[in-house]
Formats: C-alpha cells, structure tokens, sequence
C-alpha cells in the first residue's frame, strides 16, 4: 500500500521487501513494539501549540454554558444538539446532512492538496498518544532506548513501581478522557449528577463511563499506533485520494541518493543523506519515509525535524525530508492547483454557501398551518362563517413559548379548542383552532388568509392559508 496510485515514490534499487511487510508486525508475525525517539525541532513545537489548543477545546468547551445551557452539546442518543449556544433537533435533519457531505468533499479536498496532515496534526487519536500518552512514557521510563531495556528486563523492584506508576496514570487519564467525552454527550449536569448519587441511580451512565474507560486505556496501554494502520480507513482513502501533486511528507531522494555515511575529511560523491536512521528513530508507526509515500505515514514531521537537525549540524540546507508532492521534488515546482481540486473546491463552495443560507434563515419557531383535510366550512348561528384548521408549531429554544395568533387581514376572531397555547422548549405543540369571518369579508370560494404568531408580545412568524366559504350571489 505504499505506492498511492500513480507512483510517487523514489526510484528504487530493486530492494523492495518493506512493501511485503508493516512496520508493527516482526518477520515471525509477533507485534513490533515502536519505541520512537522524543523529536524536537519547529515542527514539533508547532503540533505542540496546536495540541494544546486542541486539549483545551476537548476538555474546556463541555464546561461552557450560555444561557444555563452548554455551549456545544452532541446527545446522539436522544438527537439533542447545541452548537455554538444554538439547539438543534431531529427537525433539523437536512441541516445535518448538508454538514455530513460538505465534511466528506472537505476530505476528499483536504487529503488531495495536503494528504493526511490531518492525521498527524489533528486527529484526536494522534494528539492524545503522541503529546500525552507518549510523553508520560518518557517521563517515567525514559528515552526510548531506556523503554526497550526496560521492557526486556526481568521484573525488579524498579520495574515494577515504574510500570505500576504509568498504569495507574493511564488508567486516571482514560477515566478522565471518558468522563469528558460523555460530557460532549449528555452535559455537564447530567455527569455531575451520575458522579454525586448513587451509583444504581444512575447504572446506565456508570456503565458506559466505565466501559470507554477500559476501551480508551486498551487504545493507549497496547493497541497505540495500531489504531491509524490496523483500523482507520482515512489511511486508506490515501489510495484513491493522493496523486502527484498532493502534499505529503516526501523524501528528496535527487538531494540524497546515493546514501552513506558522514567520513571526517573525505571529498563527498554521495547525496546529502548521511544514513543516520533518525527519520526512522522518532517515526511514530516505524517507518523509513525514504522508502516514499506509506500507509503508516500520519504526516506528523518528527522525520522532519529529525532531518534538519542532522542537516544543520552537517551545514547542509533543511528539507532534505519535507512537506512536498511528487512532482515537487522531480520537478522543483510548487503547489498545482488540478482540475480535480477545483472541482472538489467549487463543490465545496457551494454545499456551503447553501448550508450557510439555511443557517442564516432558520427561524427559532416552525409554523405549520392547513384546513383539515374533508371539512368544509360551517355557518355559524350568527350568519359567520368558520373554518376548521390543524395547527403545528415547533418551539426551537431553550424557553417555554406562550404562543398567541392574529388575523393580519381580515376582521375575523380565532377560536383554539382546548387550552391557551404554549409550547414546550425544543418541542413540537398540535392543536386545532376555528378561524371565523363575518360573511361580508368573504369575497370568492377560497379567500386567502395571513396569521401571525405572538411569542411575549413580539411577532415572531407569519404564515398563508385559505378561507372557504360560501360565494356570494
């Protein structure tokens, strides 16, 4: 899987066997333990900041309230959402549509210009393992080169207190990690009440915080960069999605080749690549990117970095490992825009611009209004006339709605049957009303008719019908 349909990898010298094999998995088909060196350079520092970032968002934003409300709030379960302080129901189903194929053609866009930046940049999974998960290790076991030892020793009293104390941190993260995702779920309030009371009151929230506990300290204590290449498909939509011009992480094997190692003195024939093996040290799935473009490759930049601190140190220029397409390294150009791209692109801008209209002209209350089907008008002992309508009104905020309709048009009165009219927060409300007119008002068969509906004294919606009454003679 390491060639991305066309061939955008280096020339090759006919040693093609890590195409037969993945990185994690050892000649007998054991699991290769990775133990990637820490990395350090710009890039590093970048991801950093933008993890931080990323933390904070997960673990803040489920504390945000507008209104009494939670800022953002994603109830699959009871399809219950709040984006941005705003609710969103089943009602808004097309909405939620729209977003699920921009976001696809956004993929499709994003991976065939940059690749799988996404992977290594912003991918939860990415983020958790290599700036929190990863960096507990090195804090308590050390360097890399100290975990390998340390694993192949036999059980000491140092050993023992070393991996009980990252299993105990492991397992509190990922208790943590489930707790707050199960706030993005059901809210801040709902967690606190199943944490504060008794644990049979609230056995079905028990339960799940527990299970993704275990699941997220599986994920972290042993199946770690297995998710991206065993389990992920995004790795594999590399196949279909890149092609020469795509931005990925690329080895300039023009500058490199012929590799060979850094002799004191001599007058240098080979590439710029001194075969130090670092790309490969710090590469959290195991891989050689001078091998070209690979499923395993999450697009992360610790080869970079890990290549230009070896150029500097050899006074050679940065980029020998960098951000590039294919044809960028063959032919020292810059980013193409394809046909592909803008078609991606203006497909794009347009599921947006319709999803941001729609965004922009939804209403916080839905008004459904028409004559009940098989009945006509009535007269009325008084000589008016009345028809009977069905009523649906769905209140889209976080408030109970006491709901009032007038006439607009007409000098007519509005009889509801049953009680006064209000509705429920994030609720649809059904009733019937009788809209009667004086027989002077009724010019044809079908007289058209406007309503407006009051919410605490303010119009907030109007909407069209018909009137049917006898014509006159």
């Amino acid at each position: 899987m390491s060639q991305q349909g066309e061939n955008t990898d280096p020339p090759s010298d006919g040693h093609e066997a890590f195409r037969d094999s993945v990185a994690i998995i050892t000649g007998e088909g054991k699991r290769n333990w990775i133990y990637a060196k820490q990395p350090s350079g710009r890039f590093t520092r970048a991801r950093t900041a933008v993890s931080w970032a990323l933390l904070v968002i997960l673990f803040g934003v489920p504390f945000i309230t507008t209104g009494g409300h939670p800022f953002m709030l994603l109830n699959i379960v009871d399809r219950k959402f709040i984006l941005f302080g705003a609710a969103f129901g089943p009602h808004d189903f097309y909405l939620l549509g729209l977003t699920m194929i921009a976001s696809i053609v956004f993929v499709f866009l994003f991976t065939a210009v940059f690749g799988r930046i996404f992977c290594g940049w912003i991918c939860p999974q990415t983020v958790l393992l290599e700036m929190v998960f990863r960096k507990i290790d090195y804090w308590i076991e050390g360097s890399a080169s100290e975990q390998r030892r340390l694993n192949a020793s036999a059980w000491t009293s140092p050993k023992i207190a070393k991996k009980f104390s990252k299993y105990i941190v492991y397992f509190a993260l990922s208790f943590i990690i489930a707790n707050t995702l199960l706030a993005w779920v059901i809210g801040v309030d709902d967690l606190l009440a199943i944490i504060r009371e008794p644990v049979q009151a609230h056995a079905a929230g028990f339960s799940t915080i527990l299970i993704f506990t275990g699941v997220f300290y599986w994920i972290f204590i042993w199946f770690r960069e297995q998710a991206c290449i065993l389990v992920c498909p995004y790795g594999r939509l590399q196949g279909v999605l890149l092609d020469q011009n795509s931005i990925v992480i690329a080895y300039d094997y023009l500058r490199g080749e012929p590799r060979g190692k850094l002799k004191r003195a001599e007058v240098r024939t080979n590439g710029d690549c001194i075969d130090c093996h670092l790309c490969v040290d710090v590469c959290p799935t195991g891989i050689d990117i001078r091998n070209g473009t690979q499923l395993e490759c999450v697009n992360c930049s610790a080869c970079i970095d890990a290549c230009d601190t070896v150029m500097e140190k050899i006074e050679k220029p940065r980029g020998l490992v960098r951000y590039d397409s294919a044809n960028g390294i063959r032919n020292k150009t810059g980013l193409a825009i394809t046909l592909r791209v803008v078609g991606y692109s203006v497909v794009l801008a347009a599921l947006i611009a319709v999803l941001m209209f729609l965004l922009l002209t939804r209403t916080d209350v839905d008004v459904t209004i028409l004559r009940t089907p098989g009945m006509f008008f009535q007269e009325q002992a008084d000589g008016r006339v009345s028809n009977l309508y069905d009523l649906k009104i769905r209140n889209k905020t976080f408030g109970a709605m006491p709901v009032t309709l007038k006439l607009e048009d007409a000098a007519g009165e509005i009889k509801l049957l049953g009680n006064d009219l209000v509705i429920p927060p994030n609720d649809l409300a059904e009733t019937k009303l009788f809209v009667i007119l004086s027989r002077a008002d009724i010019t044809t068969m079908n007289t058209p008719l406007h309503l407006a509906v009051y919410a605490h004294g303010t119009r907030i919606a109007s909407m069209s019908t018909s009137f049917m009454g006898p014509v006159k003679k």
